[in-house]
């Protein structure tokens, strides 16, 4: 908004020529993202706790976590917020690239909005049923790949491919395969973030650090003198996705403020399946959803432990892999302290992130 609105103006007055700068509107939309949770944040702590929306705590769950029942959650409220409001302050709204991602992002909140919903306004036990989360998850699969096949916002020649790490201006064409990848690209991203989120600061902490990355990607690829460089395809305005990001990782350091050990709240599907689909919208946006593996290399290993405990359990007897998963819950109950767990993971999250910058130049 602020582009449209004062950058125009930067020929009487010299100082708005500031609001062309991504660099600029990148950093303040960071800010805004972090004063709207700081002075958001207490009074919508208050006003869950006053509505009675509430963590209910899973008996089969660690025992430890028993002290946990009674938080607030549902604070992924306060996530969107401080995510979407600055990312149409400071984008320009022109491009399309704002606006799908914008979409991924209030759209997998939805979902998750109505799955905390259900748990805790109508106490459903499961919330919404697996089933339909699906169908939320395809569905807006199905709509950003037609949206990004039909209308690519990036160059035509490459609207159903993927670039491919370690690899100079190289990329793999999906053809009429390319909307099933979305599909599987934000199904899988939103449900692995959802099955992160389960300890104080985890999954807001990693994901602050993998839209980060993606930030730094955003602002190289929408550069012709660093894509160039660099060898990477340009893609001209992928470069807004930038204030995107920096209102991601406000927004993550704002509610990590109050999601911290021992959290004041809980965001709850509403936050984690949206941070989820922000993150997989900016992988197919930026044409790195193969790089997106390392990246969410913790979400993947959370994911994938899952996946392992249940087929061990089925197909070996009743036999388990871990004590518990998804993973973080077996190092709880070998006795670490969960914010042991926490900061290990946040470790490993920042190592991944750094090896897939790092494919920049190991071409």
């Amino acid at each position: 908004m602020f582009y449209h609105l004062l950058f125009p103006l930067s020929d009487q007055i010299g100082w708005m020529r500031l609001f062309g700068y991504i660099t600029f509107r990148s950093a303040y939309a960071a800010i805004t993202a972090l004063l709207i949770c700081f002075l958001l944040g207490s009074w919508l702590i208050r006003q869950l706790a006053r509505w009675q929306l509430r963590e209910h705590i899973r008996p089969d769950g660690p025992a430890t976590h028993l002290t946990k029942a009674g938080t607030p959650t549902m604070g992924g409220l306060l996530v969107l917020a401080a995510l979407v409001f600055p990312t149409l302050l400071w984008s320009a709204l022109d491009t399309s690239y704002t606006w799908i991602i914008l979409l991924c992002t209030v759209w997998m909140g939805i979902v998750g909005f109505i799955d905390d919903y259900l748990k805790t306004v109508k106490e459903y036990p499961r919330g919404l049923v697996a089933r339909w989360k699906l169908v939320g998850q395809i569905s807006l699969g199905i709509v950003v790949g037609t949206i990004m096949t039909l209308w690519p916002p990036g160059p035509l020649e490459h609207a159903t491919a993927t670039m491919l790490p370690f690899l100079k201006d190289t990329m793999l064409d999906f053809g009429v395969l390319y909307i099933p990848v979305v599909v599987l690209v934000v199904t899988a991203t939103s449900n692995a973030v959802n099955l992160t989120d389960g300890l104080d600061g985890l999954a807001i902490g990693l994901v602050g650090v993998a839209g980060f990355a993606f930030t730094l990607m955003a602002y190289l690829t929408g550069n012709a003198i660093t894509a160039d460089y660099l060898n990477i395809v340009f893609m001209p305005g992928s470069g807004e996705l930038t204030i995107f990001g920096m209102s991601m990782l406000g927004a993550c350091l704002g509610f990590l403020w109050f999601n911290a050990h021992p959290a004041q709240v809980f965001m709850g599907d509403t936050g984690s399946m949206a941070l989820g689909g922000a993150l997989a919208g900016m992988a197919l946006l930026l044409k790195k959803e193969l790089l997106l593996i390392i990246v969410g290399g913790v979400f993947v290993l959370e994911a994938a432990s899952v996946l392992i405990q249940v087929a061990s359990y089925r197909w070996r007897g009743g036999k388990r892999i871990f004590r518990m998963a998804p993973i973080h819950h077996h190092f709880e109950l070998m006795g670490w302290a969960e914010s042991k767990v926490v900061i290990r993971f946040w470790i490993l999250g920042i190592m991944f992130a750094l090896i897939s910058l790092s494919t920049f130049k190991i071409r």
